[in-house]
């Protein structure tokens, strides 16, 4: 029996496909985790500053006083007017 005769053009075409595949796989998931991973860090990004946002939302409440007038001239939250009028107020 004789072994069919392979066409050397069939053969290379054959081969460069495979590696040219091989090659397009391996660049495509390089991209799709570059992606993932920046996805990943905008979503730790995003979570940490809610979060920073949410403690100092917290800690301005907890220093507030509950009347809303700001006595200690110190804090960035001191109103000068607001202090004026609950002072005229009270007097």
């Amino acid at each position: 029996m004789v072994a069919p005769a392979v066409n050397p053009v069939r053969n290379v075409a054959r081969w460069s496909a495979l590696a040219a595949g091989i090659v397009y796989g391996y660049a495509h998931h390089n991209t799709l985790s570059a992606l993932e991973h920046n996805r990943a860090e905008k979503i730790k990004a995003d979570n940490r500053d809610r979060l920073i946002a949410q403690a100092k939302a917290e800690w301005v409440k907890m220093n507030t006083p509950s009347g809303g007038v700001v006595s200690d001239f110190d804090s960035p939250n001191f109103d000068l007017e607001k202090y004026l009028i609950h002072l005229s107020e009270t007097a």
